[in-house]
């Protein structure tokens, strides 16, 4: 199939457009900067130039691309600010609202077959039990903070779902680590936890739920090629409580335990929405994509996926010193 993938050279992109080479797509990849083509066509994939926000590009991108099926992973994550969290999440905010309708508007004019898009799993409502699946209630109730973020996110989800004219996927990853991503080997979030500034808050009851990169990547390719229209979590087989991950995340960096707050003192450094995410985020079960995708994570587990972090990040550490 001829694939469209908008956001190709961000964390997943990286992971995701060889993949889809490998499996035998013609891949077209989207990106803002000029500089990025070569970089794509070693990735195996036809370079395209577009500004995500900027309809005509758009257009005409998908236009002469004329693909079988857009990937939409529009994002852009800068600095994590969890006490300004909607700030820090706003140009990729734009991309999940005007960049979604873009894409779509777009991918009718040409009759796409299937569009998949990106989700967050951290939109699920903070009541009932600590794990989610698709048929519970999302995005009624966002932590105090995130109220924009979970409307862009939502956003996504009630339009590529009403998208009548296609088959819609929406994919509800877990956290992203691995390669590239904030919980990488040098990663904005690694390092804080070396350092002993990511603590515990409360009593770290949050429950999270994580997947590897790479395991997205593949999980997304699987969306693709199969599955009927509908939401899909993409996690890995263990949600965690924080004070559980986060403890065994620093022990396998080699760094001390994480220091604990009272919930008060955490609000202080990381606002409400950090509070609310340290300690009442509910976690997502990954049965529906396991049984309608095919598709299982090679990391089932976060515990397995952070030795493998630890050690990249010890071998990156030796290779610089």
């Amino acid at each position: 199939m001829r694939v469209f993938v908008a956001g190709a050279t961000g964390a997943m992109g990286r992971q995701l457009v060889p993949r889809l080479v490998r499996a035998g797509h013609e891949v077209h990849a989207m990106t803002r900067s000029e500089s990025k083509q070569g970089f794509l066509r070693e990735l195996g994939a036809v370079p395209v130039v577009a500004d995500a926000l900027d309809p005509d590009q758009v257009a005409r991108a998908v236009a002469t691309a004329r693909p079988d099926v857009v990937v939409h992973q529009l994002t852009s994550i800068g600095p994590m600010d969890m006490r300004h969290f909607d700030r820090a999440f706003a140009q990729t905010n734009r991309l999940r609202t005007e960049g979604t309708d873009h894409l779509l508007s777009a991918a009718q004019a040409v009759g796409v077959e299937r569009f998949v898009a990106q989700s967050f799993f951290a939109g699920y409502d903070r009541v009932g039990g600590p794990v989610k699946s698709e048929d519970d209630p999302f995005g009624t109730q966002p932590p105090p903070g995130m109220e924009q973020t979970v409307g862009a996110i939502r956003h996504v989800e009630d339009t590529v779902l009403a998208a009548t004219w296609t088959h819609g996927l929406v994919l509800r990853y877990g956290g992203f680590y691995g390669p590239h991503t904030s919980l990488g080997p040098d990663g904005e979030q690694t390092d804080a936890v070396r350092q002993r500034k990511f603590p515990i808050v409360g009593d770290g009851g949050g429950v999270w739920s994580f997947i590897h990169i790479a395991d997205a990547a593949e999980a997304t390719v699987a969306a693709v090629e199969c599955g009927a229209p509908g939401v899909y979590n993409v996690v890995d087989d263990e949600p965690a409580r924080v004070s559980t991950w986060l403890t065994v995340l620093a022990e396998s960096l080699g760094a001390k335990a994480p220091m604990r707050v009272p919930r008060f003192v955490g609000k202080l450094f990381a606002g409400e929405t950090g509070a609310v995410m340290m300690t009442q985020l509910r976690g997502a079960s990954n049965a529906k994509a396991k049984r309608e995708l095919g598709w299982t994570p090679a990391h089932a587990t976060w515990r397995d996926g952070f030795r493998e972090l630890a050690v990249s990040a010890r071998a990156e550490t030796d290779a610089a010193a």
